[in-house]
């Protein structure tokens, strides 16, 4: 149900293509969703991940039924989901996450790995373990509380509420609300795949608090081909052509 692709020059595209079941995410795909992220092109800038109409629905329901009587397979559910959320958040390039249709359970969890969200006009928003008796994951609580602040954060874990686009950039869940959601997904694709990856790589790491080695890359980046070629693009009046 994951599709990679190159739609441009240094931009990959992953695609959520299991739109019978709203893009619902079983155990296995989990599993594959991380080696298909290990699988990035070596010449990528930055990724959108989105789905065919819907996001996604979050974790496969129908298999919940079976976690109910077997702990070591909701242990092993909790520890694949783990596995491809984390591997989202560890792409070293900018990830944007394109939100059509809806972004539940799970598939919110997923949206938070990334480092942008851009949402249609018809994107839908819910946490919603409350309703069915179960947890959420503390690394995945942590990011939203982290994004939309432990208040909006508590109410949209305890309440269970869909949110819609708007009210969810509103609270910071999101950063865009667009009409036409994958063109302007493309064009901040395109904006970040034209400046420096060196430099754009270096300041995702620091964001995401990976900061001990932040004074030695900053200081390395001053030596390095993509600052000649920036300062001779500015004096040039040109646009940069990064390697």
């Amino acid at each position: 149900m994951f599709f990679l692709d190159t739609p441009e020059p240094g931009i990959a595209r992953l695609t959520i293509d299991a739109p019978a079941r709203r893009n619902a995410i079983p155990v296995a795909e989990w599993d594959r969703l991380a080696a298909t992220l290990a699988a990035l092109p070596a010449d990528c800038r930055v990724l959108l991940i989105g789905g065919t109409r819907d996001f996604s629905a979050g974790a496969d329901l129908s298999e919940f039924d079976g976690f109910r009587h077997d702990p070591a397979a909701a242990s092993r559910f909790r520890q694949a989901m783990r596995a491809g959320i984390d591997a989202l958040a560890a792409v070293p390039v900018p990830v944007v996450a394109v939100i059509a249709g809806g972004c539940y359970g799970a598939g919110v969890a997923l949206a938070l790995a990334a480092d942008i969200r851009v949402a249609g006009e018809k994107a839908q928003f819910a946490v919603t373990p409350a309703r069915l008796g179960i947890g959420y994951p503390a690394e995945d609580i942590a990011r939203l509380a982290a994004l939309v602040g432990r208040g909006q954060a508590a109410r949209m874990l305890y309440a269970a509420e869909v949110l819609d686009a708007h009210r969810a950039a509103a609270i910071g869940l999101v950063e865009t609300v667009a009409a036409d959601v994958w063109e302007e997904a493309m064009q901040l694709a395109r904006q970040i795949a034209g400046n420096s990856t060196r430099s754009t790589r270096m300041l995702k790491s620091v964001l995401n608090d990976a900061a001990g080695n932040a004074d030695a890359a900053f200081d390395a980046l001053f030596a390095g081909p993509d600052l000649a070629e920036g300062l001779a693009a500015h004096r040039e009046r040109r646009t940069a052509r990064f390697a």
